[in-house]
């Protein structure tokens, strides 16, 4: 599990593919859950969290890169 600090050190595609590779953890993990093969239910509200932290730090990058893009353009004019 990476803290909220290391995932804003990767880059916004880092922190998609991340995302991603999550996703399919959790899927698998909700798979074992549903077989009963689980041995820990606590991963799956961790790996959640995990994936919102990756979402977040995302999106948060690309706002700050739009209103960087913006003042920029106002400075301009």
């Amino acid at each position: 599990m990476a803290t909220v600090n290391e995932l804003r050190e990767l880059k916004g595609e880092e922190l998609l593919a991340r995302a991603s590779e999550l996703k399919q953890t959790l899927f698998e993990l909700k798979n074992k859950a549903s077989t009963g093969v689980l041995d820990s239910t606590a991963d799956l509200s961790k790996t959640r969290r995990e994936v919102a932290r990756c979402l977040t730090v995302a999106r948060a990058k690309d706002l700050a890169a739009k209103n960087a893009a913006a003042k920029a353009a106002k400075a301009k004019e």
